[in-house]
């Protein structure tokens, strides 16, 4: 199963177009299942426009120039009280620098022509026939992700990139997914907490254990976070006394680190611990069932695990509910909750095993997002 890259700049279509109470010169345009707040009179409803994301890192150029005073990192943020998610570009943001706008026939030796964008250096070609909502056009406006600053504790000597044999813990936005909502509807799910920490991987493969931060794979040595609480909680000696257990040739953990030195350490925890929320077999190319991994996994190992906070969640008929789930307070300590991760108790449909997605709290991203 291939990683899941995020597509931070998108060809979308204008859903919907809504008054901002108060507002004269803005409005709310919906765009899957995000809000948007646009200039009044920019788009009509129907219109194609380039969507980027929060958190999309825009390069510096002219038309972003705005965004200098935030290092150029599209933020969630609040206007006339209106929550707002991304911004919208009109398509002709993106001829710029190497790409230019051209035109080519619908069909070789017949009339009419679809627009295109080409590169003009090797005229790599995107053509018309896929310039439709849903086009990935991250590359063309060299947007990158924003990476929150790498605390120097948590930096380390790096064996390599993430190992293939595992996938990263990126799960999917439900804004991004608003098409798949109703099928969502028809399962049933465990609600867990989702802990602002920093990702951690620890895997035992070809007989070697290993541990990863979201990106990297780590090289072990006494001062780096990540090694030195999976030392502390003797990780590999309970990762391999599980495998022999139960016959395993590979097995990936995946959890939070929290604590000192760590976003802030919002949960006021002394040193530094993970809550760990899956379980993957390498070999396989498959994940455990969450409640495999409650029951049998992290419990045989003395593990902690992410707070649940639903065992027979139902999606509810308003997606607005859903978002508005998302907020609440931690099961940690008396402090707001980062969002929620929804995973699937018995999936209808998944190639990897797990199906879940996240909704992150629009309180915290307005309260932390500085």
């Amino acid at each position: 199963m291939a990683e899941i890259i995020r597509k931070l700049a998108t060809i979308e279509r204008i859903a919907e177009i809504h008054p901002i109470p108060g507002a004269d010169a803005i409005e709310r345009a919906v765009i899957r299942g995000w809000n948007v707040v646009i200039m009044k009179g920019e788009f009509s409803v129907g219109d194609l426009c380039v969507y980027c994301e929060i958190d999309s890192l825009m390069p510096e150029r002219p038309e972003f120039e705005f965004l200098r005073p935030r290092g150029f990192r599209i933020r969630t943020v609040k206007m006339r009280g209106q929550v707002s998610q991304g911004i919208c570009f009109p398509l002709n943001i993106l001829i710029w620098g190497d790409w230019e706008w051209g035109l080519i026939r619908v069909i070789p030796g017949q009339k009419g022509y679809i627009p295109c964008i080409r590169r003009k250096t090797d005229s790599t070609l995107i053509s018309g026939i896929d310039i439709i909502e849903g086009l990935d056009v991250t590359e063309v406006l060299g947007v990158t992700k924003w990476e929150p600053a790498i605390p120097a504790e948590l930096s380390a000597e790096v064996k390599g990139s993430f190992p293939s044999h595992s996938i990263k813990t990126d799960e999917e936005r439900i804004q991004n997914l608003v098409d798949h909502y109703d099928a969502y509807r028809n399962e049933k799910w465990f609600a867990t907490e989702k802990v602002d920490g920093t990702s951690m991987t620890a895997y035992v493969y070809n007989d070697v254990f290993g541990v990863t931060s979201h990106n990297l794979d780590l090289k072990e040595n006494e001062t780096n976070t990540f090694w030195k609480v999976a030392r502390e909680i003797k990780l590999e000696e309970k990762m391999r006394k599980y495998m022999k257990e139960h016959n395993l040739e590979a097995l990936t953990l995946q959890g939070e680190l929290l604590g000192e030195g760590i976003q802030k350490n919002k949960y006021r925890i002394k040193g530094q611990k993970v809550l760990w929320f899956r379980a993957f077999d390498p070999i396989k190319y498959q994940f455990y069932p969450f409640i495999s991994f409650v029951l049998m996994v992290a419990d045989e190992m003395g593990l902690d695990i992410v707070p649940i906070i639903d065992r027979n969640f139902k999606i509810p008929e308003k997606y607005e509910d859903l978002i508005a789930y998302a907020d609440g307070q931690s099961k940690l300590c008396e402090t707001a909750r980062e969002g929620v991760v929804f995973v699937a108790k018995n999936p209808s449909y998944s190639d990897s095993g797990r199906l879940s997605f996240k909704v992150i709290s629009n309180k915290f991203l307005l309260k932390h997002e500085e």
